[in-house]
């Protein structure tokens, strides 16, 4: 074991010790952190029994898993027999890759100790390990560079918070990105920014965002239609959506649709919260409003959504799917955005055909976010009332809403084809092609 292996191992350590009470308490109330304990700790992670190809691919959660979506349908498309594993961090990640891929192993990710990663590596035996954004490990790194697995960060961003914080340890940062075979960005300010820590600048290249080729298109097929029978929203139902939302977003969102029911009074609202623990929280806060509900996962949602002249609130509490929600939207609302969470994503609203409204705080999509606005395809408020007033606009004059989502399709058609470049550095490096001298022997 290497010094700076041992070291990290005891700020790990550390760290667990402080966290645990949190943890056990949120295990408790919550129910989280309670899977997947002998993977993350020891390693533990099936025994890959095939001889042939593998990738191994890591996402942290349900944002990061979704995006592998393209990845892996054009890594079948390129390699029909490769063996695909998926490893996530958090148990709703977990969740949502083996519902999303039941034809790939689904693991999760070992904690950062030499122990714990060298042991998952041995057992999996990748031939390429592929990390989703920026997912810098340096013990899981050094020992895949030890082992000789070629490492491709994917998709790769650092904010400019991020990328500050990694300046003050970038004695640390420099060998662990100069481990990696290719490090793919998504623009060139985040391909400067690696540079800057140390990274390679032969080998950090820019692909643009995979997200945009996630973008599933506009709504209006056939199974948006199946949908909107599911939670009772009646044909020719206007509907505004508000998903990914974080409190205190959702009392906002429905003062918002209070008073819009007043001159729209059809008007058909979706709430999804970010976040399944705040599910029941988010029911409770429409309840006490006195607005009737109707849960997404009931399985008599349409029936109870049907009642004469009742409009039911719909709470998304479903996971992996709030696509199909963004499909029903005339307005939508991103959350994370009127909160100093730094925003969701605006892609998947604005090619589903929505008109899209959020807040300020869009750091986490800076560079989406700003392709957007200056394609004037999406309207940036800074409070309630300017939330108010852009959605009542909106539905008040639809051939501006209209040419807004037709602006906002054409920025996501314009900003596609990163997951076809991506999949071929992948290839390329777990054939060795894309493997630079001297990073098998680093450690």
């Amino acid at each position: 074991m290497s010094l700076a292996g041992w070291l990290l191992n005891v700020v790990y350590l550390c760290l667990l010790a402080v966290a645990s009470p949190l943890l056990v308490y949120r295990s408790l109330v919550y129910g989280k952190y309670r899977d997947g304990w002998p993977e993350k700790l020891l390693g533990r992670v099936p025994r890959r029994e095939s001889r042939g190809r593998c990738v191994w691919l890591h996402a942290v959660s349900v944002g990061e898993v979704l995006l592998l979506r393209t990845v892996i349908d054009e890594l079948r498309r390129a390699h029909r027999e490769l063996e695909v594993w998926i490893s996530t961090t958090t148990h709703t990640g977990h969740a949502v890759a083996a519902e999303q891929f039941p034809d790939c192993r689904v693991v999760y990710f070992p904690l950062d100790f030499t122990w714990s990663v060298r042991a998952a590596l041995q057992r999996v035996r990748p031939d390429v390990v592929g990390l989703a954004e920026l997912e810098l490990w340096p013990n899981f790194i050094r020992a895949a560079a030890k082992e000789g697995i070629p490492l491709v960060l994917m998709n790769g961003r650092i904010s400019e918070g991020s990328f500050r914080g990694y300046r003050r340890i970038r004695f640390l940062m420099r060998p662990t990105l100069q481990r990696f075979s290719v490090l793919a960005v998504q623009t060139e300010e985040y391909r400067e920014r690696l540079i800057q820590l140390g990274a390679s600048g032969r080998r950090t290249v820019v692909t643009g965002s995979i997200k945009f080729d996630g973008c599933r298109g506009a709504a209006g097929t056939p199974g948006d239609a199946s949908v909107r029978l599911e939670v009772g929203i009646a044909p020719g139902e206007r509907v505004f959506v508000a998903g990914s939302t974080h409190a205190p977003e959702e009392e906002i969102v429905l003062d918002c649709y209070g008073r819009l029911r007043e001159e729209f009074g059809g008007l058909r609202l979706v709430i999804a919260p970010r976040h399944r623990e705040r599910f029941d929280e988010v029911a409770a806060i429409i309840a006490r409003r006195g607005l009737s509900m109707v849960r997404r996962s009931h399985p008599a949602a349409g029936e109870l959504a049907a009642v004469p002249g009742d409009c039911p609130v719909i709470l998304w509490d479903t996971l992996g799917e709030l696509q199909l929600g963004w499909g029903l939207a005339d307005v939508a609302f991103v959350g994370g955005s009127l909160s100093q969470r730094g925003g969701q994503n605006v892609l998947e609203p604005c090619s589903m055909g929505a008109a899209v409204v959020t807040g300020p705080n869009t750091s986490n999509f800076r560079e989406t976010v700003d392709l957007l606005v200056e394609g004037d395809a999406i309207r940036i408020v800074e409070c309630a009332d300017g939330m108010l007033q852009s959605v009542r606009r909106l539905l008040i004059q639809p051939e501006e809403a209209a040419g807004m989502v037709s602006r906002a399709q054409e920025v996501v058609r314009l900003h596609q084809g990163a997951t076809l470049r991506t999949v071929e550095l992948l290839l390329d490096a777990m054939r060795g092609e894309a493997f630079p001298a001297g990073v098998r022997a680093a450690a």
